[in-house]
């Protein structure tokens, strides 16, 4: 049997690759490498370059592969962009997750674990969310993703599919084993920019908004370390296989930190100071987003390792500055090196 894995060339998807392997799956990677990078991923994986939307290319994995579980990392993922394309939004992480969930039907795929977002609770006035917490999301990123989440309750009561739809808070670090991190230089996880900033390898930092209701002003987010997340996923998976019922909670660590906290302790760690620009606050940032992870961990098992701001940062250097070396001045990481077939190789 088979995981599917859309987006598996990306950043998340690249750290699961890893764990899946490790327990022995048998993996089929499907990426359109929009975002993600094939020198990601191992050589000798199944990887399929294309759309998740599309509907051939995924009868052929189908028909070829026996697929018992997908996980779904693809979407778009900044909430920003998403208010000024709504519709660019609903079309990618909506319309083509219906036609992903359509075929896994027809192929009688039993198990999906989606990666849903904190984005679909919107601006709650509470310190820590729970599940229970009302679902408002404000901006089209998050109700895309609540979108999925319904889709997915809808089709898991009419056909035999059981589904986990875990809500992903702010993904951050990278593999403590140096073996994978964030290859997107234009990515806006904040970790990820000021480790940039930290390295010369970005002249600033824009920090949006200064006056929200916290205490420096700045919005306060649940940062998970990239390897607990996975570790969920990986959770997730035993609980369906082993018969657990369809369940939608929460990944983050139950504590969080201001942005102004997180570019403090990137200079702190790094011991590089860097550039700061404090800006007026960005269309669809709510100021405070906390997990209550309990349901999580009682249901799923599910236990970090990883809660530790610094050890995140540490983890996060270590990667962009591997990554740094091996870039010449206008050559890109991708560039750098290639197989004889031109389909890039996993840097050394």
């Amino acid at each position: 049997m088979c995981v599917l894995l859309t987006g598996g060339a990306g950043y998340i998807g690249s750290h699961m690759v890893l764990d899946l392997l490790a327990a022995g799956e048998e993996v089929v990677v499907l990426d359109n490498l929009s975002v993600g990078f094939r020198w990601a991923l191992p050589d000798d994986i199944i990887f399929v370059e294309g759309d998740y939307g599309d509907a051939t290319v995924l009868n052929n994995i189908f028909s070829r592969y026996r697929i018992d579980t997908i996980i779904h990392l693809a979407a778009k993922i900044m909430a920003p962009e998403s208010v000024m394309n709504p519709l660019g939004y609903y079309g990618n992480n909506v319309i083509k997750s219906a036609i992903l969930l359509e075929q896994a039907i027809k192929a009688a795929v039993p198990h999906f674990i989606f990666a849903s977002s904190a984005a679909v609770y919107g601006e709650r006035n509470v310190a820590i969310l729970t599940e229970n917490d009302p679902t408002e999301p404000i901006n089209p990123y998050g109700r895309s993703k609540l979108m999925v989440e319904w889709m997915l309750e809808d089709v898991a009561f009419a056909h035999q599919i059981n589904f986990a739809a875990l809500r992903y808070f702010n993904v951050c670090g990278a593999d403590p084993e140096g073996r994978a991190g964030q290859n997107n230089s234009k990515g806006t996880h904040l970790i990820n920019v000021a480790v940039q900033a930290a390295l010369g390898q970005r002249a600033f930092v824009e920090v949006f908004g200064t006056d929200y209701p916290t205490p420096d002003g700045s919005c306060i987010r649940d940062y998970i370390h990239v390897t607990d997340l996975v570790r969920a996923n990986m959770a997730a998976l035993k609980h369906l296989r082993l018969g657990g019922a369809s369940i939608t909670c929460n990944i983050g660590y139950g504590s969080g930190y201001s942005v102004l906290d997180v570019i403090n302790t990137v200079k702190r760690v790094s011991g590089h100071p860097f550039d700061v620009r404090l800006l007026g606050r960005r269309v669809g940032d709510p100021s405070l987003v906390v997990a209550s992870n309990h349901l999580a961990r009682s249901e799923l098992g599910w236990e970090p390792c990883h809660a530790n701001l610094e050890e995140i940062i540490q983890h996060s250097l270590a990667w962009a500055s591997r990554l740094d070396c091996h870039r010449a001045p206008g050559i890109s990481a991708l560039s750098m090196k290639t197989h004889q077939t031109g389909a890039p190789s996993p840097m050394p």
